[in-house]
């Protein structure tokens, strides 16, 4: 656990312990809230995902007409593996790893020796072992479960942040779980280990004005987080290196989305119903008007482990 200055040892102290008692099970997203989203069908999503099935924003060329969405996607994987860190390391742990792209990228192209990833979709856990991925070991389960058996060399997680608190949460509870996550990242990361963390924020918006359609209807139990937010829970447990708002880079990414599975609409139907594909067209039209406006943004944080804070109060 992160340590404070003398001033502060008091109330660090007071928080350290609201921390370790606070009951987070349940002020999360649940494992059946995950599976009305990510479990609707692996072929579904197969439909409008490119090829690496990575479902989170990608990073595109600015002015290249034959940038692709599989090669944006993979850009944005390799952004967060340099920024993590992560070449060539030995142990790397992907928190919500999707369908794998980034655990394979990993190993495949960035000499990893071992790829772990955690995920509440058993859709998703299956896809991956079908991967056939000798060196990526994917569980089932919640950071907060999580007890790696030796350090990491490096952390990545990509858009998963926004499952970690409901929106009824007051903003003491809200805290207490970005802080507790980040207090987690910092005990299993080896010292001076570097995090890629990517997470969709609220923008020029106010959390009471959010789209009760996204975070009821498409993503129960889920809301995003503000920049303000993940800077006060990683304050004193990591050094901010750098933030990037891609939020354009996610509008294109979602009109792609839509437009495939527009052109695919017909097999979607036939897979999983005219309802459910009428509302993931909704909701990543909606989505791609949010972050065009700015309503939403899309940030990127390269973190580093603070590994020895001052007990002092000088400069």
């Amino acid at each position: 656990m992160y340590r404070c200055s003398i001033l502060e040892e008091s109330s660090c102290q007071k928080e350290e312990i609201a921390m370790n008692t606070l009951k987070t099970q349940n002020l999360g997203t649940s494992a059946e809230a995950i599976k009305h989203h990510y479990d609707v069908g692996n072929d579904f999503y197969q439909l409008w995902l490119d090829s690496t099935n990575t479902y989170s924003g990608a990073l595109w060329e600015e002015n290249d007409a034959n940038d692709t969405l599989e090669l944006a996607q993979l850009r944005k994987l390799d952004f967060h593996i340099n920024q993590a860190r992560a070449k060539g390391a030995k142990r790397v742990l992907d928190i919500g790893c999707g369908w794998g792209s980034t655990l394979k990228r990993l190993i495949e192209v960035h000499d990893v020796e071992q790829a772990f990833g955690l995920t509440l979709s058993k859709a998703q856990a299956e896809w991956i072992a079908s991967l056939n991925l000798p060196q990526a070991e994917v569980k089932l389960e919640s950071w907060q479960d999580h007890s790696p058996v030796e350090p990491y060399d490096a952390i990545i997680s990509l858009e998963a942040f926004e499952h970690f608190t409901k929106l009824e949460l007051s903003h003491k509870e809200r805290i207490a779980v970005y802080r507790k996550f980040f207090s987690h990242c910092h005990q299993w990361l080896k010292p001076s280990g570097w995090m890629s963390l990517q997470v969709s924020t609220y923008g020029n918006s106010r959390r009471e004005d959010s789209s009760q359609f996204v975070f009821t209807e498409v993503l129960p139990e889920t809301d995003f987080p503000t920049l303000a937010e993940i800077i006060e829970g990683s304050e004193r447990i990591f050094e901010i290196v750098a933030i990037r708002n891609y939020r354009q880079d996610y509008e294109y990414t979602l009109k792609a989305w839509l437009s495939r599975l527009k052109a695919n609409r017909a097999a979607g139907i036939e897979l999983v119903g005219k309802e459910v594909v009428s509302r993931f067209e909704k909701y990543l039209s909606l989505s791609s008007i949010c972050f065009h406006q700015g309503i939403s943004n899309l940030f990127c944080f390269t973190l580093r482990r603070i590994d020895n804070p001052r007990k002092d109060s000088s400069c």
